[in-house]
Protein backbone atom coordinates (compact mmCIF):
# COMPACT_ATOMS: atom_id res chain seq x y z
CA UNK A 1 0.00 0.00 0.00
CA UNK A 2 2.84 2.48 1.34
CA UNK A 3 4.46 1.74 -2.20
CA UNK A 4 1.28 2.21 -4.43
CA UNK A 5 1.27 5.89 -2.28
CA UNK A 6 4.41 6.64 -2.99
CA UNK A 7 4.02 5.71 -6.94
CA UNK A 8 0.79 7.84 -6.78
CA UNK A 9 2.94 11.07 -5.11
CA UNK A 10 5.54 11.00 -7.65
CA UNK A 11 3.15 10.59 -10.75
CA UNK A 12 1.62 13.67 -9.19
CA UNK A 13 4.66 15.36 -8.37
CA UNK A 14 5.64 14.85 -12.11
CA UNK A 15 2.14 15.88 -13.47
CA UNK A 16 2.81 18.91 -11.56
CA UNK A 17 6.12 19.98 -12.63
CA UNK A 18 5.36 19.21 -16.32
CA UNK A 19 2.62 21.97 -16.14
CA UNK A 20 4.80 24.45 -14.35
CA UNK A 21 7.52 23.88 -16.65
CA UNK A 22 5.89 23.12 -19.87
CA UNK A 23 7.42 26.84 -21.03
CA UNK A 24 3.63 27.30 -22.70
CA UNK A 25 1.61 30.23 -20.77
CA UNK A 26 -0.48 28.25 -18.34
CA UNK A 27 -4.28 28.17 -18.77
CA UNK A 28 -6.80 28.56 -16.96
CA UNK A 29 -7.69 24.79 -17.39
CA UNK A 30 -3.76 24.48 -16.11
CA UNK A 31 -4.20 25.90 -13.10
CA UNK A 32 -7.49 24.06 -12.27
CA UNK A 33 -5.32 21.25 -12.75
CA UNK A 34 -2.46 22.13 -10.25
CA UNK A 35 -4.89 22.91 -7.66
CA UNK A 36 -6.69 19.19 -8.10
CA UNK A 37 -3.18 18.23 -8.42
CA UNK A 38 -1.86 20.07 -4.81
CA UNK A 39 -5.05 18.89 -3.20
CA UNK A 40 -4.29 15.39 -3.77
CA UNK A 41 -0.78 15.53 -3.11
CA UNK A 42 -1.96 16.59 0.23
CA UNK A 43 -4.72 13.93 0.59
CA UNK A 44 -2.12 11.15 -0.76
CA UNK A 45 0.54 12.59 1.88
CA UNK A 46 -2.20 12.66 4.53
CA UNK A 47 -2.73 9.04 4.32
CA UNK A 48 0.87 8.23 4.46
CA UNK A 49 1.32 10.27 7.61
CA UNK A 50 -1.58 8.06 9.42
CA UNK A 51 -0.40 5.40 8.24
CA UNK A 52 3.01 5.54 9.46
CA UNK A 53 2.04 6.53 12.79
CA UNK A 54 -0.54 3.73 12.95
CA UNK A 55 2.10 1.56 12.41
CA UNK A 56 4.74 3.65 15.02
CA UNK A 57 2.11 2.85 17.92
CA UNK A 58 1.39 -0.44 16.96
CA UNK A 59 -2.08 -0.28 15.27
CA UNK A 60 -2.52 -1.70 11.76
CA UNK A 61 -1.45 0.91 9.09
CA UNK A 62 -4.52 -0.94 7.18
CA UNK A 63 -7.18 1.36 9.11
CA UNK A 64 -5.83 4.37 7.60
CA UNK A 65 -8.58 6.22 5.13
CA UNK A 66 -8.10 9.16 2.79
CA UNK A 67 -9.72 12.35 4.23
CA UNK A 68 -11.62 14.53 2.58
CA UNK A 69 -10.07 17.38 0.29
CA UNK A 70 -12.05 19.73 2.75
CA UNK A 71 -10.86 18.30 6.25
CA UNK A 72 -6.97 17.81 4.84
CA UNK A 73 -6.91 21.90 3.22
CA UNK A 74 -8.56 22.63 6.50
CA UNK A 75 -5.45 22.09 8.91
CA UNK A 76 -4.19 24.89 10.34
CA UNK A 77 -0.30 24.64 9.86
Amino acid sequence: MDDDLHRRIDDMVTEEHTLRGSGHEVTDADRARLRQLEVSLDRAWDLLRQRQALRDTGADPQTARERSADTVEGYLG
